[in-house]
């Protein structure tokens, strides 16, 4: 099967297009579905878990709010075009970051209450033209896995630290290896927001917590967003192309324009920074390479579908594999039963989609309530207690194990079926 993640979404049943709906609005179909869900609920997990709090907000506002963020000056070519309503102007946004702003002015904070953390998986919009979309990687509406921190100037660069180790987590558990970080600065006759002063702090406050970590990093002259520098994370895609997916980015400049403040210690209004922070990027930029890295297994935890089961015969063994498949689904497995067709070709077609796990259940199996279970990734067999296999899946996707043939190690008990499902 292709590395192309356009190939593999089609094959596997994870996303598509209509000329109906559009270029560069992918639809995400069922399968495509679950693993979205899972990697927003992950990144709502890391956001929450690094301090910040869940919001929501509208994907359109005034046209106001983008040109006072400078948004508009800066990407109105790219933006859709204004709709007048009731004699007001509404855009549909390009960033989710002015939204954030008039969250935190909504109400008065102290010292004490920063940071204040906010995240969201905010939709945003790019009018793309149609001759560079192409699959998840350029699509005209992105779902970004979104955060805005609010900080005292002392509390910046412990939270660019925060923000970087939320990201190595991650990673870590996603098996994307980091090639390197670069620090993303202005350059030359660049418009940029704010005065040099401004630049100079938020460059050395990412500068300081970058050397205060030991982290090496590259130097991105001119790569700076237009309003303040930031750390880009970059990786590799399967065929070995540097990309940006998470950045973690300081900004004096929308506190200002917006008037943002929380009071002191001396009871006076002071302004605070703004961490813009991304931990896995955009859905679809992060599923896109997640499938062309692992060429379409996925991890169990990410797997539209983790367990396949295969009754020998449906008329004998199908009752006994729905019953194994309830028990599958209330232990919170995404388990399914095949029937149709030799079990020679199920296995195929099983394989074909990259499915974690295949169990058959023949006589042998019935007899001792067990399963005979293969883990294509690895070539792993074992024959194993109905139990013992819920449980070891179980505690796999509660971990969210990078791979599934780990798992598949523990299954220590003989192959007593003989039976050959490779």
């Amino acid at each position: 099967m292709s590395h192309d993640h356009r190939v593999l979404g089609r094959r596997l049943d994870l996303f598509d297009t209509t000329p109906a709906v559009g270029a560069g609005l992918p639809l995400w179909l069922p399968d495509g579905a679950v693993i979205r869900g899972e990697l927003e609920a992950f990144a709502l997990e890391e956001a929450l878990a690094s301090g910040c709090r869940r919001i929501y907000t509208p994907m359109l506002a005034k046209r106001e709010l983008f040109e006072r963020s400078g948004h508009w000056h800066k990407f109105s070519a790219d933006m859709f075009p204004e709709m007048i309503v009731g004699g007001e102007s509404f855009v549909l946004r390009p960033a989710n970051c002015p939204h954030h702003t008039q969250v935190f002015a909504a109400r008065e904070h102290s010292y004490r209450d920063l940071p204040v953390g906010y995240a969201e998986l905010g939709s945003m919009f790019r009018s793309e033209l149609s001759g560079v979309l192409g699959g998840l990687s350029r699509v005209r509406q992105i779902n970004l896995d979104d955060a805005h921190v609010f900080a005292r100037p002392d509390q910046v660069g412990e939270q660019v630290r925060v923000a970087l180790a939320a990201i190595r987590r991650c990673y870590d558990v996603l098996g994307i290896e980091i090639d390197h970080l670069r620090l993303s600065v202005r350059g030359p006759g660049g418009a940029y927001l704010g005065g040099d002063a401004q630049w100079e702090r938020a460059e050395g406050q990412l500068r300081e917590a970058l050397d205060g970590e030991g982290l090496e990093y590259e130097l991105g002259i001119g790569e700076a967003a237009f309003y303040g520098p930031k750390v880009d994370v970059q990786v590799r895609d399967a065929a070995g192309r540097e990309e940006t997916l998470s950045t973690v980015q300081v900004d004096h400049n929308l506190p200002e324009r917006f008037d943002l403040t929380y009071i002191g210690p001396d009871g006076r209004k002071h302004r605070p920074v703004l961490i813009h922070r991304g931990l896995l990027s955009s859905m679809e930029r992060m599923t896109a390479l997640l499938l062309e890295r692992h060429d379409g297994r996925l991890p169990t935890w990410l797997a539209p579908v983790q367990v396949r089961l295969l009754p020998v015969a449906d008329h004998a063994h199908g009752p006994a594999a729905l019953r194994v498949l309830d028990r599958m689904r209330r232990a919170g497995i995404r388990a399914e039963v095949s029937v149709d067709g030799s079990l020679g070709a199920r296995i195929r077609a099983a394989r074909e989609r990259r499915e974690p796990y295949l169990a058959v259940l023949g006589d042998s199996e019935l007899d001792a309530d067990a399963l005979t279970v293969s883990a294509p990734g690895s070539g792993a067999r074992a024959t194993v207690g109905v139990a013992a296999f819920i449980g070891s899946v179980t505690a796999e996707i509660g971990r969210r194990s990078p791979v599934a043939a780990l798992e598949a190690e523990s299954m220590v008990e003989p192959d007593t079926a003989g039976r050959a499902v490779r």
